[in-house]
């Protein structure tokens, strides 16, 4: 990378997360979230954008060799800024602080299991679509 220079990365970085932060801004403006209520569209959010980069990690990894720049503008900018989890942290804060514990905890053990199972399923799915196209 240092041959052709940082800054072609840090820029494509910077259009990436502007448009995927710009994404998650229009999701919140389309399902916002009363105060106080289970924060569901940040769980959509990054529950979502783990099952793309579980998808996207398997075909730039196994399926193409992808130009340098593809991976930091959409796996960094684009999927960075459309994830959200401080804003997860803080929607836990927020519902312990208004009385809602166990709600909180849920969505804490809730949007981890979620993620996780979004990337493997993802991951486990565009693996074997392309191995099927290869048969």
């Amino acid at each position: 990378m240092r041959e052709n220079g940082v800054w072609p990365v840090v820029a494509v970085v910077a259009v990436g997360g502007a448009i995927g932060a710009s994404a998650r801004y229009g999701a919140s403006l389309i399902w916002p979230t009363v105060p106080g209520a289970f924060p569901t569209t940040t769980l959509l959010v990054n529950v979502i954008g783990c099952a793309v980069m579980g998808a996207f990690m398997v075909i730039l990894a196994e399926v193409r060799t992808p130009h340098r720049l593809l991976r930091p503008f959409f796996g960094t900018g684009v999927l960075g800024g459309f994830t959200t989890f401080s804003t997860y942290a803080l929607d836990i804060e927020r519902l312990v602080d208004a009385g809602h514990a166990r709600t909180g905890l849920a969505y804490l053990g809730l949007t981890l299991l979620a993620a996780l199972a979004a990337v493997w399923s993802a991951a486990w799915a565009t693996r074997r679509l392309f191995l099927a196209r290869r048969a």
